[in-house]
């Protein structure tokens, strides 16, 4: 069905429900929304002669008209193709001219920022700053009627990060955005009346996916005033609303379990904060459940399979009796529902239990293919499984543990070594607040460990004390060989660190 199919169904038995909301106040009801959506859905194919999976761009910061845009795409059985608000115009330029968007609906300052790059541009026919005479006319009219779509249809293009290289545009259809919605509430948690979600995160990312499955529900969908992420605000908006959800990337997580301003918050209107999108380290995690309370659910995922591969309930993170309650708490949790994975070696064999290879998986969330990218569509999905490119093992229940990405593995005389588990232990200490541990080469070991660390503010820490940690926690050929003391560790639009800055840091130097 058309992913939209959502919007018009919560319209018609919850329309006066509240849908939309800029931090406490609230904007638009369902009934409204789903007939602006249908508005913005004639519009774009009348005026600009668009056809069923052409691509609109939504080059928009968090604001409550993407909810309108977003669902007014797909609505007209058009494909959106979301970009992060804090790429560079050239960065925009090349999504734009990639996906052969045919309109770019954008935030005004985004909007002058992106138009001298895609001036040569010929299928783009305009560019839209929300909130100007276009998109008002956009807004004006009777409502299109919901377009008819095929389940494997394109609803959304979502463009990866791009720390390696060019981003490439994972084809997701309504099929897996539907999917990817039931998945929300089998595994992560059921959306009850009266519930909101707050996107403090990106709309063009994570949370952007976890719209769906609150429309579904006739969730409210509250855009922070600052328009992303601030601690305080927060705390604020827990205060005078109830059930409320968020996907956090994890240094989101660390950021408001270490805000000064948590032990005088009311948190009494937190419901589930669901991380994911990097490593989030077992002593932070614990430190979130002391602080904030059983609120977390841990996903694990990618853009070409959204927020569904593995995940870890709040049930599993309140079991502290349980004896390998900490071991979970590391791991990225069980399969999803409606997901097969597995661990594999280099010629795809399943490994048992223990046994660490490349994390495989297949399923209704697992992307079509990349946009115009045969060659790397078949690499990915080979044999019919999406393969992640992340390193990981099962254990005897069935839990999966994240080693690395297999481009951030070290090799060092001959043994791999993963970063993570070195940053667990460095984490241990009171002194450091984040760390990341990356290669270099090594001319008669191949390569060494170096470990790029930040303190806490105020704190002192050496690498005497960090050594002796490592020596007490894990083999000595793990231990990092340099500590390098750092005010801020590199990081992308969505919170990950960037290893490949700090390798090139390192080879510079060299």
């Amino acid at each position: 069905m058309n992913l939209a199919a959502l919007l018009t169904k919560t319209a018609l038995s919850h329309g006066d429900r509240p849908a939309v909301a800029l931090g406490p106040h609230v904007l638009l009801d369902y009934r409204a929304l789903a007939r602006r959506a249908a508005i913005v859905a004639g519009n774009l194919r009348a005026r600009f002669g668009l056809v069923p999976g052409d691509r609109v761009a939504l080059a928009m910061k968090n604001v409550p008209d993407y909810i309108e845009a977003v669902w007014g795409v797909w609505h007209a059985g058009l494909t959106a193709v979301p970009i992060n608000a804090k790429l560079h115009p050239k960065e925009f330029a090349y999504i734009l001219e990639n996906s052969a968007s045919a309109v770019c609906l954008a935030t005004p300052e985004l909007a002058d920022a992106i138009a001298p790059e895609v001036a040569g541009l010929t299928g783009l026919k305009e560019i839209v700053p929300i909130g100007g005479p276009t998109w008002r006319q956009l807004l004006a009219g009777d409502p299109a009627p919901l377009a008819e779509v095929e389940p494997d249809d394109l609803a959304w293009l979502f463009y990866t990060s791009g720390t390696t290289g060019r981003p490439k545009g994972a084809m997701l259809s309504h099929r897996n955005m539907v999917a990817q919605s039931m998945n929300y509430y089998a595994d992560v948690d059921m959306v009850a009346p009266g519930d909101c979600i707050v996107h403090a995160a990106p709309l063009s990312h994570g949370s952007g996916c976890y719209g769906p499955p609150h429309v579904g529900k006739a969730s409210l969908q509250v855009i922070p005033e600052s328009g992303g992420f601030e601690p305080p605000e927060i705390f604020r908006l827990s205060a005078r609303l109830k059930g409320i959800h968020m996907f956090a990337a994890p240094t989101m997580v660390t950021r408001l379990v270490n805000h000064p301003a948590l032990g005088e918050a009311n948190l009494a209107g937190l419901k589930t904060v669901v991380y994911g999108g990097g490593p989030m380290y077992v002593a932070d995690i614990v430190q979130a459940l002391d602080r904030v309370g059983n609120v977390f659910v841990q996903l694990y995922g990618q853009g070409e399979a959204p927020m569904t591969i593995t995940g870890l309930s709040k049930a599993f993170h309140a079991e502290r009796r349980h004896p390998r309650w900490r071991d979970r708490l590391g791991s990225a949790g069980i399969a999803r529902t409606d997901v097969e994975v597995r661990v594999v070696d280099e010629a795809d064999r399943v490994l048992p239990v223990g046994e660490i290879g490349e994390v495989v998986c297949r399923g209704d969330v697992v992307m079509r293919g990349y946009w115009r990218n045969p060659e790397a569509s078949a690499a990915a999905l080979k044999g019919g499984w999406l393969h992640t490119g992340d390193m990981g093992s099962f254990d005897a229940e069935g839990f999966l543990t994240l080693k690395d990405r297999s481009k951030d593995m070290i090799i060092s005389g001959g043994t791999n070594i993963y970063p993570r588990e070195i940053e667990e232990v460095l984490l241990r200490h009171a002194a450091v607040l984040e760390c990341s541990v990356v290669g270099r080469p090594h001319a008669d070991w191949g390569e060494e460990v170096v470990a790029f660390v930040v303190a806490k503010p105020g704190a002192k820490v050496g690498e005497a004390e960090l050594d002796q940690l490592c020596l007490d926690q894990i083999a000595r050929f793990k231990r990092p060989k340099l500590y390098r003391f750092v005010d801020a560790l590199p990081k992308n639009n969505y919170g990950k660190v960037l290893k490949t800055e700090l390798r090139q840091k390192l080879a510079a130097e060299a």
